[in-house]
């Protein structure tokens, strides 16, 4: 489940648009139109290959096998109605998850201190990446008075372009982790929620903290399979600029993947893994860890 080189989710620019499909000018013409008698005629539906398959069995094993919109069929050359409105509520959710903010209850709920990145609203959240990836001095001073300094582990959360996913992952992800790491002997530092981080905040923060190790909770940019996909990248001996390779990841936390109390004991043996051998990244190679073997 793990790469070492993952890309961060800088990509916001990607996140998914509303083309306003549902402000196309009408045509009153339409109504006026000669009709098709053949529109009445079922041959149009029946005789797609969704329908008629030459091989029934292949298709249900590949459509079984893939979260992706296979075999959904059409009507004639458009798709079906049920298709389009699923895949209109998918792209509302998507737009959801990038656009909404946490539950403040949950942030409470969870003990986390709260803090900014240098990003001022959404709409900049967006445009300016390379904002979301560092904090204040006043931020750096206010971290070094409420957090325990020099842990061994530091673990952030953040919304990311997804709140969906920290609402819908955190509540099991994170007491999973904390008990993990606590069951390995390893010093935790103060939990801390980031609005309007990026990937790279944690290098941030784990360097005005003196953490030895770094991990980062955050909602991934959502697509129209799912909206509540988590990330946890970690990083050993953070420092502002670390590269994206010396950067470990476990990806694809949610019910539908890997579930968030599984996720929770997979980071707690990576960054034990870390802790002991000193690195992340490329410089802790995949077949080294025990965790996987």
């Amino acid at each position: 489940m793990s790469t070492d080189d993952a890309p961060t989710d800088d990509g916001a620019d990607d996140a998914p648009t509303d083309d306003g499909a549902d402000d196309a000018p009408t045509d009153d013409r339409a109504d006026d139109a000669p009709t098709d008698d053949r529109a009445d005629d079922d041959a149009s539906v029946d005789d797609t290959p969704l329908n008629d398959p030459a091989d029934p069995e292949a298709l249900d094993r590949i459509v079984s096998r893939s979260p992706s919109r296979l075999g959904v069929g059409r009507a004639g050359p458009r798709p079906t109605t049920e298709t389009l409105l699923r895949f209109r509520e998918d792209h509302g959710l998507a737009r959801d998850a990038v656009t909404s903010r946490v539950n403040d209850a949950l942030i409470e709920e969870l003990g986390l201190l709260r803090v900014r990145t240098l990003v001022e609203d959404h709409e900049q959240y967006l445009a300016r990446p390379d904002l979301g990836r560092d904090i204040a001095e006043e931020t750096a001073d206010h971290l070094r008075e409420h957090c325990q300094t020099g842990p061994d582990v530091q673990v952030i959360c953040s919304d990311g372009l997804s709140s969906t996913a920290i609402e819908a992952n955190l509540p099991d992800l994170l007491p999973a982790l904390l008990d993990g790491l606590a069951a390995r002997g390893l010093d935790v530092g103060t939990p801390v929620f980031v609005e309007y981080g990026r990937v790279d905040v944690m290098d941030a923060i784990g360097e005005e903290i003196d953490a030895d190790a770094c991990v980062i909770l955050i909602g991934e940019r959502p697509g129209l399979r799912t909206a509540e996909s988590l990330s946890a990248y970690a990083v050993y001996d953070p420092e502002r600029g670390t590269p994206t390779a010396r950067k470990s990841v476990i990806s694809n936390i949610h019910d539908g993947g890997l579930p968030p109390a599984e996720a929770g004991a997979a980071v707690a043996d990576l960054l034990a893994e870390m802790c002991e051998k000193e690195a992340s990244g490329l410089d802790l190679r995949e077949d080294d860890r025990d965790f996987q073997k």
